[in-house]
């Protein structure tokens, strides 16, 4: 029993990410796919060993170097490539964020290589991990179907890996993230607010500060909490009171700005 559960190690949740229906993280040795359908779209990178699949009657592979996208309601198998199996991470997406145009594409040419692209989804896996950074997996996320909508229809794309400079709505994010520094916002609602594509939002917003919006945000929150620790505040206080989703994620955020955990930076006050 040990012995097969070792074999099969996974992890697997749902995300209050719009248009994410799950995340899902294995560890196969021996175990094989059958042909199978998804509703959903199939986002997968391998970190260590590969994957032999078909696809609408084709083999394919997945190297680490690869980003594999396989589309909905095409069936496909999967198997170790390699002796010691494969340790892959996916995302199930919905149409929201890739549609059903791209079925065509995606089925000639599933498998991409772009480094690039491999890193977004890697950083996108991380932050999707971490409770309190959805903000920084909602936009990495609408930068990575941005990609993948350019690498598999690039006419349509020619522009969109660009970025352009739109201070209005540069300024106009800041303004809400100003606004509700505690309370935060979700991308979506920000584009709604705002009235500009998620995409350009982010790109507009980083193009303008050099930050991105999720950074922006984090840094406002670690400016409130330093005040608050210097005076005499405990950090799970201070974790609630600037926004974040629990001490471990204040302390994440606060080390990596400031150098020292909120603990001693209390401690350090005179």
């Amino acid at each position: 029993m040990a012995d097969q559960q070792a074999r099969r190690e996974i992890s697997a949740w749902r995300p209050r990410i719009p248009g994410v229906v799950e995340v899902f993280h294995a560890h196969f040795t021996e175990y094989a796919y059958p042909m199978h359908v998804h509703e959903a779209w199939t986002l997968l990178i391998v970190d260590d060993g590969a994957v032999r699949y078909d696809l609408d009657r084709h083999e394919h592979g997945t190297p680490h170097d690869t980003v594999s996208l396989l589309p909905p309601h095409v069936p496909h198998n999967g198997s170790p490539a390699t002796p010691h199996g494969f340790r892959k991470r996916v995302l199930y997406l919905d149409s929201s964020r890739l549609g059903d145009d791209l079925i065509g594409p995606a089925v000639d040419g599933p498998d991409l290589r772009d480094p690039v692209l491999r890193r977004r989804v890697g950083q996108l896996h991380t932050a999707l991990a971490r409770p309190g950074d959805e903000l920084e997996a909602e936009s990495r996320l609408t930068l990575v179907g941005e990609r993948l909508r350019a690498r598999l229809r690039p006419r349509l794309a020619d522009r969109s890996e660009d970025p352009r400079r739109d201070p209005a709505v540069a300024h106009r994010l800041r303004e809400l993230l100003d606004e509700r520094v505690v309370e935060g916002l979700s991308l979506e609602e920000a584009a709604g607010l705002v009235r500009a594509h998620p995409a350009h939002l982010v790109r507009a917003f980083s193009t303008a500060y050099g930050i991105a919006p999720h950074q922006y945000l984090n840094s406002r929150r670690v400016d409130r909490a330093r005040r608050l620790l210097l005076a005499g505040r405990a950090p799970a206080e201070v974790a609630t009171d600037t926004g974040f989703h629990d001490q471990a994620h204040l302390t994440r955020h606060f080390k990596k700005l400031v150098g020292v955990t909120p603990g001693r930076y209390r401690n350090s006050a005179k």
